[in-house]
């Protein structure tokens, strides 16, 4: 079964850190790049920070440049987000993406999401 499992939200004071982890299963997770995005309450779904699949290339949205750094550990299928400096603006929901291939085209898999929040 395909998957994607995020961890590692809360609550956290502005300026606090967080790391999220996102597992894998059920594909070959060291072939795909992976994704963050976040959702917040009335917004459109945004991508965060991309990794490529040997986690030798990243980028970042401009908002989170400087502050999160992507990672992954393909020995354990998994890739983080770590968040540093946070802002109350960072509070969203936290999503994991992989756009895997199949028999039937391009799918792509989402994890259930992790919730951030930054507040004093």
């Amino acid at each position: 079964q395909v998957q994607l499992v995020e961890s590692g939200g809360g609550l956290v004071q502005p300026g606090g850190s967080l790391r999220l982890s996102c597992v894998a299963s059920g594909f070959t997770f060291n072939q795909y790049g992976m994704t963050w995005y976040r959702q917040a309450p009335g917004k459109e779904r945004e991508s965060v920070a991309v990794t490529t699949s040997a986690g030798y290339s990243t980028s970042y949205a401009d908002s989170v440049k400087g502050r999160f750094t992507i990672s992954r550990d393909n020995a354990k299928n998994t890739v983080y987000l770590q968040m540093n400096s946070l802002k109350p603006e960072d509070t969203a929901v936290y999503y994991c993406n992989a756009r895997i291939a199949t028999m039937q085209g391009p799918r792509d898999v989402w994890g259930q999401g992790t919730q951030v929040t930054v507040s004093s």
